[in-house]
């Protein structure tokens, strides 16, 4: 939701400054009587009816340094969050948590996925081997497979 314009917070004051229900000015302007309200209580404390100053700090990135992190996306798209972070540190002389890295590649569009689809290897699609099967030559075997259970040992 947008913030109402101080002209519009103006009428609304002027309008209950002129006796008019709270609920009349906000039914003839299209706000509610919150709105009202607000705006009474915010020209009465501070004088004005300017908007207030959005809270909370502003954002690490700015519009240009976007522009220079949408270029090393592009430049290096296999490199993790924190790959990206040391760079920018290097680079910038700014340390960036994973975090805030993240919110601007967000707001960037870019895809979490770096990489497009590929079939597994041939390699790691082994068909599934018998129980009891070694794998390789090296490979230690079961202790059920040195057992002498079942076997008769003769005197």
């Amino acid at each position: 939701m947008r913030a109402y314009s101080p002209d519009l917070k103006e009428r609304l004051v002027r309008a209950v400054a002129d006796s008019q229900p709270m609920r009349e000015a906000a039914r003839r302007f299209g706000g509610a009587v919150t709105t009202v309200k607000r705006a009474v209580v915010q020209e009465r404390e501070t004088g004005s009816w300017e908007r207030k100053p959005i809270p909370g700090r502003p954002r690490a990135l700015g519009e240009e340094q976007e522009a220079v992190l949408r270029a090393r996306l592009e430049a290096a798209p296999d490199a993790t969050a924190l790959e990206h972070c040391a760079w920018w540190a290097e680079q910038q002389g700014q340390e960036l948590s994973e975090a805030t890295l993240w919110r601007a590649i967000h707001r960037l569009g870019w895809p979490h996925k770096t990489r497009a689809w590929q079939p597994v290897s041939a390699m790691k699609m082994k068909k599934h081997e018998p129980p009891g099967v070694r794998r390789s030559r090296n490979a230690i075997p079961s202790s059920s497979a040195l057992s002498t259970k079942g076997e008769r040992i003769l005197p």
